[in-house]
């Protein structure tokens, strides 16, 4: 798989060659921009595609297992205690990747989740839309902050983090680096915060649930708990679990204190 070393590389090798070549033949200047066009379009690709593992490793999918995983972004909101209503109605148990500022707006929500066995990751203090431009100090920051807003909930340090938006860059890579998290991506997407229309989501979901998928949802509209309750009614149908990212990809939730 194409990451972001293998691609600085060839883009390194490239140009060197052309510099070589071009000091006994004449070479036309366009082939280094060209090299230089191709890397950057892998690298923008790479960076707001979590799933080709260009900057760091993610945890997608788990072929090997049996089961699927529902994962929850940016809450806790006024709209999760729909969602965990509806994952006791249907017995199904997922993951949620906390803002760390809305776990100071929200902390009987988060207990609550860990009560009904459902596992928490760090999604960042802020999430804020320049998460992508952040340096790594200021990520480290922002994914620090999280934890201590969780752990202080929670008494529990948590080991999951999914980035903002799922972008990554070589600052996100150092930060994590430095903090030790599982990176946990995705391998279903459902859009259901750009999507306006609640069938099409589900047709996106519906298309690719197969055992060992993680689905990606949002508990922050009416919308996405009207569509959470048909995916569960699915799952049912399917006869198919929904368990918590650690359970799937049998890894430990949270760190000793």
């Amino acid at each position: 798989m194409l990451t972001h070393r293998l691609n600085t590389t060839l883009l390194i090798l490239g140009v060197f060659l052309w510099l070589v070549v071009r000091l006994f033949y004449p070479v036309n200047p366009v082939f280094p921009v060209a090299i230089f066009l191709l890397w950057l379009f892998f690298t923008v690709m790479g960076s707001f595609s979590i799933r080709w593992n260009y900057h760091l490793y993610a945890r997608h999918e788990n072929p090997a297992s049996p089961d699927v995983a529902l994962t929850f972004d940016d809450g806790p909101t006024e709209y999760t205690p729909r969602v965990l209503d509806l994952l006791k109605e249907f017995n199904r148990k997922a993951t949620f990747f906390l803002i760390g500022r809305q776990v100071e707006k929200y902390p009987g929500l988060v207990q609550r989740m860990l009560a009904e066995g459902h596992t928490v990751g760090n999604h960042t203090w802020s999430h804020a839309r320049n998460t992508g431009f952040l340096n790594a100090g200021e990520m480290e920051a922002e994914i620090r902050a999280c934890d201590r807003a969780i752990q202080a909930v929670t008494a529990r340090k948590v080991k999951f983090y999914r980035p903002p938006f799922g972008v990554t860059n070589p600052s996100v890579k150092k930060a994590v680096q430095k903090t030790g998290h599982n990176v946990m991506g995705w391998s279903v997407r459902s859009l259901d915060t750009v999507i306006p229309e609640e069938g099409k989501i589900l047709e996106r979901i519906f298309r690719s649930l197969r055992p060992g998928k993680v689905i990606l949802l949002h508990d922050t509209s009416q919308k996405s708990v009207n569509v959470l309750r048909e995916v569960l009614k699915e799952l049912e149908r399917r006869s198919l679990r929904a368990v918590p990212l650690d359970e799937l990809f049998n890894l430990k939730a949270y760190e000793e204190i």
